[in-house]
């Protein structure tokens, strides 16, 4: 085998459609754009959507949803990861050098997943009610 002699599959490739070359092609005359109206002429194409002068469906339908700003520069840490790091005073520094949130976060909010074992001081952090009754139960401490 050659690189000369690749071909690719039989009906893999299909010929184009010669248009306009007389009636034995089976697309002469009107090239299968059919009789009269804007689409059988040259240019008579509208913009996507257009729906004949109705209104469209994209501005039917009632715009839904809202996607907060906040959420690009917010972030939820566990009580599990907290658990695995060395630190005691815990703020947004020490979870990005451990890479539990990213460069661009400034909020952090605790939540109540896994188990604590140690006393750790959150500063700075936000916790949920469960998370800090956990924090509280092992002597740490919790300051937003």
């Amino acid at each position: 085998m050659n690189l000369n002699t690749l071909k690719p599959a039989f009906g893999e490739k299909t010929s184009r459609k010669r248009i306009g070359r007389g009636m034995g092609s089976g697309m002469g005359k009107t090239s299968g754009r059919g009789h009269k109206g804007q689409k059988s002429r040259s240019g008579g194409f509208t913009k996507i959507g257009f729906e004949g002068g109705q209104m469209p469906l994209q501005r039917r339908l009632p715009k839904v949803g809202f996607s907060s700003r906040i959420s690009i520069v917010t972030s939820q840490v566990t009580l599990g990861q907290l658990d695995k790091l060395s630190e005691k005073d815990i703020n947004i520094d020490v979870l990005k050098k451990h890479n539990l949130v990213t460069k661009n976060i400034l909020r952090v909010k605790v939540m109540l997943s896994g188990e604590i074992n140690r006393s750790i001081n959150l500063v700075g952090i936000k916790a949920t009610k469960g998370a800090k009754a956990a924090i509280e139960a092992v002597k740490g401490t919790v300051s937003e």
